[in-house]
């Protein structure tokens, strides 16, 4: 377990009700620098993610108290600075990945999941909701007009016909990712190493159901193109 601690912030909230799992998770993220409290049941979880705004919450989907679904649910409605989201769900189920998704998860792992596996996507995730003051000025004045859609990249900001379209981090990385490398396929692996920060580690159906979701929320304005056996491209300028 490596012991180089991360960039700051660095406080993660586990909600967990297994405790061996909740322990082990713990143990790993510790050893790799992060603070990190615990907490078994959803309410209180929520109470302490209220209270303390963890950089991140690692956050299981059935909890006793309140489930997951809720508790993302009522952190995305807080608006504001709220803690990045890693689901975990005890079945290999897309519609449990979707609706967590569609909420505002940024990542999930299915259980039974290896620890490393986590700690990779800890850090993936917290690498991308901090960039440094030259990266914002220079996203500030990256704007993207493909037919309907606009992409305002500094304010993480998409707009269909001029309507504004709620999007997920992880959604506008990926849009962001695509469209800055248009008239090029990315495959699955490329995709999970440039938007979620690691490779092997990862599992390609995350880009497959965020995908789906990019499509149903941008309709017919969604740029993406399936090639098939290989990954996914927006076509280059006409």
């Amino acid at each position: 377990m490596s012991s180089v601690a991360p960039s700051t912030p660095t406080t993660v909230l586990i909600i967990e009700d297994e405790a061996n799992i909740a322990s082990f998770a713990k143990l790993y993220l510790e050893a790799a620098g992060f603070s990190v409290s615990v907490a078994h049941r959803g309410d209180e979880g929520l109470a302490m993610a209220q209270r303390d705004h963890p950089a991140l919450v690692v956050l299981d989907l059935m909890l006793p108290g309140m489930d997951g679904y809720e508790i993302t649910r009522q952190l995305r409605a807080a608006g504001g600075s709220t803690p990045a989201i890693v689901m975990l769900t005890a079945r290999d189920d897309a519609v449990d990945t979707v609706v967590g998704l569609e909420l505002g998860a940024d990542d999930y792992l299915t259980k039974p999941f290896n620890p490393r596996e986590l700690v990779a996507r800890v850090r993936a995730v917290l690498r991308r909701t901090t960039a440094t003051p030259e990266e914002d000025d220079e996203a500030a004045f990256r704007t993207y007009e493909i037919g309907g859609l606009r992409i305002e990249v500094g304010p993480r900001e998409v707009f269909v016909d001029d309507e504004q379209v709620a999007l997920t981090p992880k959604e506008f990385d990926l849009l962001v990712t695509l469209v800055d490398s248009r008239g090029v396929v990315l495959t699955r692996e490329q995709l999970l190493e440039r938007v979620w920060g690691f490779t092997f580690l990862g599992d390609s159906r995350t880009i497959d159901v965020h995908v789906r979701q990019l499509r149903r929320k941008l309709g017919e304005a969604c740029p993406i193109q399936t090639v098939w056996g290989t990954g996914y491209k927006v076509p280059a300028k006409r």
